[in-house]
């Protein structure tokens, strides 16, 4: 169940699109998210990041996406039952037709609005078009220099990525 997300605006083409391409989504942690120990799943918990990484990647390209990979996936801490997943995704860099979005999740004490992280991972998801094949996405826009390293890491990881696929495919 999400209970909020971010107001969609529509950039024109030529706008930069740092913040059409993100997404805030919060998730009441329920029973039925737990596991034993009384903390969210971890397969929940992706399920949670999958849905706002995809929601920034389609706001950056106004496009369908599907998800391509998931790397550098860490689980910092648990989220309590009663507690908020806070999630908040951002598209950090656009190659030809796939995007590597930044996801983190933080749990939130509703009583006290203590937060702290609790996993993130970056995550690249492809743009389809009208027939579900692969199609150009816009370019991001870093302005700031953590956007701009964010960036250069990101192609650095795709690069990797790349190369990992190619030595299973031999």
């Amino acid at each position: 169940m999400t209970v909020g997300t971010q107001t969609p605006r529509t950039p024109s083409e030529s706008e930069p699109r740092p913040a059409a391409g993100e997404a805030t989504m919060i998730e009441p942690v329920m029973p039925s998210d737990a596991n034993v120990l009384g903390s969210a799943f971890g397969g929940r918990v992706m399920e949670w990041m999958d849905l706002a990484g995809s929601i920034a990647a389609q706001r950056h390209c106004r496009r369908p996406v599907v998800t391509a990979s998931m790397d550098d996936l860490h689980f910092h801490a648990p989220i309590k039952i009663g507690h908020w997943a806070v999630l908040k995704s951002r598209v950090v860099a656009a190659f030809h037709t796939s995007m590597e979005v930044g996801v983190t999740v933080h749990t939130e004490d509703p009583l006290t609005g203590d937060r702290k992280l609790c996993t993130s991972a970056f995550m690249t998801f492809v743009a389809l078009d009208a027939h579900g094949s692969p199609v150009a996405v816009p370019p991001v826009s870093p302005e700031s220099d953590d956007e701009k390293k964010l960036e250069r890491e990101a192609h650095a990881r795709r690069d990797e990525r790349l190369a990992r696929k190619r030595a299973l495919i031999r």
